[in-house]
């Protein structure tokens, strides 16, 4: 009877210890499933918009594609040899959606640590006179956001991100 008793603890010992041992398993697991967003921000670097972000909870060694966006408004001038912009037609204004996309590996922790450039809009079909050299005047943006489009999770970065004028001596840029 004692011997029967010794072995119902044993198999019951065994099936607590593979429990533990499932659960070990399964907790890392679950959070290695559990994208998130760590820190993000932007930052200009002259006309561009440089958006830096941290995501954790992704799996080893994963490739997570990411899409940085914003709204964006932009001044282009046009500037002569006398560094002037000689009249007023000779500027323009675009607004629209701009957005970078990279793909980053998640390595061995699981994590991402990446920045995308965002680039103004393009002044499209505006050019400028010959001996005239087109320039971006100025830049906002606005609505910036980066996606992790692999997994469907997307960080609001608050804020207006705007240059003043980039042409200070430029006469009529700004």
């Amino acid at each position: 009877m004692q011997r029967l008793a010794q072995r119902r603890a044993g198999r019951l010992g065994d099936a607590v210890e593979t429990a533990l041992l499932l659960m070990a398993v399964a907790i890392p697991a679950a959070f290695a499933d559990s994208p998130h967003f760590i820190s993000a921000s932007a930052n200009l670097s002259g006309a561009n918009l440089v958006v830096s972000f941290k995501e954790a909870g992704l799996g080893t060694n994963q490739l997570i594609t990411y899409v940085a966006s914003a709204d964006a408004t932009a001044v282009y001038v046009c500037v002569n040899n006398g560094g002037a912009n000689p009249s007023a037609k000779n500027k323009t204004t675009v607004s629209g959606p701009v957005s970078a996309t990279g793909t980053f590996s998640s390595g061995k922790n699981g994590n991402v640590t990446a920045s995308l450039t965002l680039n103004p809009p393009s002044a499209g079909s505006f050019s400028c006179p010959s001996g005239q050299d087109l320039e971006v005047a100025s830049v906002s943006y606005t609505n910036v956001a980066i996606t992790d489009t692999t997994n469907g999770v997307t960080e609001s970065i608050p804020g207006t991100f705007s240059t003043g004028c980039l042409l200070p001596n430029v006469r009529g840029a700004c």
